[in-house]
């Protein structure tokens, strides 16, 4: 798998996930879900919504 989430969005993600999934567990709802699925997109790179659009967010590295 090539890496299509970039830095900034990737610390996003896991920031966001964690909260997601605090409220989740707080509240007893089905939201913790979702916030797992940031959490681990965050942790490995790649979103397989990016990679079926074709989007990336990662630098490229110049030559």
């Amino acid at each position: 798998m090539k890496q299509n989430v970039g830095g900034i969005e990737r610390v996003i993600r896991i920031v966001l996930g964690l909260a997601i999934i605090g409220a989740g567990v707080m509240y007893a709802s089905w939201w913790g879900a979702i916030g797992a699925m940031l959490v681990v997109t965050g942790l490995i790179g790649w979103c397989p919504p990016y990679a079926m659009m074709g989007m990336n967010t990662c630098k490229t590295k110049q030559a």
